[in-house]
């Protein structure tokens, strides 16, 4: 006579694709508050002088450098959008509804062609080279690494929209509660006599 013990749980889902996505967004998060630290350090760093309405400002903008404003505050607004859009996408996905997640994901990637197309003329107008001073190398460098970003970011959107819609599968507590409800609410068969 043999003894057997019974079945162990089942493994944990392995859960590569979001260990990858999060090493990814933690890089990218990091490189670009890197940046933007240099950045605070070079405004700090400058010299003051006597301005207009105040009596001492920091001298970081060089006087033949104008922003404009309303195509840099489109961006901004642009982007919130786009925040709105990809969570959309989330809240769409996590309840199968396919229409709904391919809407979100097209708005989102047409914002991304938005912000690059406003970054473009912001370029255009602000005519500063990249070699002429601090200022210009800096904001090239965190600027163009946001726009080398934006392609990958709609690249991804566009394969999540070519993903085939995968069936449901049982392991996670929302799924499980959604199966147990639909067999819940099946009509019962009638008994045979």
């Amino acid at each position: 006579m043999t003894y057997a013990l019974p079945a162990g749980p089942q493994p944990a889902p392995k859960r590569q694709v979001l260990l990858a996505t999060a090493v990814a967004v933690a890089a990218g998060s990091t490189m670009f508050a890197g940046m933007l630290g240099v950045w605070l350090r070079f405004r700090a760093a400058a010299p003051l002088r006597e301005g207009d309405k105040r009596p001492l400002i920091k001298d970081w903008l060089p006087d033949n450098v104008t922003i404009p404003e309303v195509p840099t505050n489109v961006m901004l607004i642009t982007v919130g959008v786009a925040c709105v859009m990809a969570q959309w996408a989330v809240y769409a996905a996590k309840r199968r509804d396919r229409s709904h997640t391919v809407l979100s994901l097209g708005i989102t990637a047409i914002m991304g062609l938005a912000l690059l197309n406003g970054q473009v003329f912001t370029y255009t107008q602000m005519d500063i080279g990249v070699g002429e001073n601090a200022y210009g190398a800096l904001f090239y460098a965190i600027t163009g690494t946001f726009m080398i970003t934006i392609p990958f970011a709609i690249v991804g959107f566009l394969l999540l929209l070519a993903l085939p819609e995968r069936p449901l599968r049982t392991t996670s507590p929302l799924t499980r509660s959604r199966v147990a409800e639909q067999a819940a609410s099946a009509p019962s068969p009638a008994p045979t006599a």
